[in-house]
């Protein structure tokens, strides 16, 4: 599914995304992530191999959501949540968590430290297959 052009407009902004992964025993883990956009999928660096990683591995199904900067003409701040599915790949989040970095903490922020930059990290790709919450990226309305 392609990504809106409203949702792409949003990331540049640094909302902090509520990634919800399914622990073994189906109850919801919710963590804050960074996010950014490669081609047509959402992706989240991370440098170990936390619950949520381990949760995506498992089951692929998550949500994400991100709030908006903007109120809407009924007063309503917007929110976009994606729904879709996850995978893993090793390797690359120093690369990715330098650039979201800057986004997130100001364009002269070096993060990872230089002293993690040599592990390889993984990264969360997040295919969407679903938009929902409350601005240009549903059509239907709020949910």
């Amino acid at each position: 599914m392609k990504i809106p052009q409203s949702v792409r407009e949003l990331l540049p902004k640094a909302p902090l995304a509520h990634l919800t992964t399914l622990n073994s025993d189906g109850s919801p883990q919710v963590t804050v992530v960074w996010i950014g956009i490669e081609n047509e999928e959402f992706v989240i660096g991370h440098m170990a191999e936390h619950k949520k990683v381990r949760n995506v591995r498992r089951d692929a199904r998550i949500a994400l959501s991100m709030l908006g900067d903007k109120i809407n003409a009924n007063g309503l701040r917007e929110y976009v949540v994606v729904y879709g599915h996850a995978r893993v790949t090793e390797g690359g989040a120093a690369d990715l968590l330098q650039r979201l970095g800057r986004i997130y903490l100001g364009p002269n922020d070096d993060f990872p430290p230089a002293a993690m930059r040599n592990i390889p990290g993984y990264i969360t790709r997040i295919t969407p297959t679903r938009f929902a919450g409350v601005g240009p990226w549903n059509a239907q309305g709020a949910e």
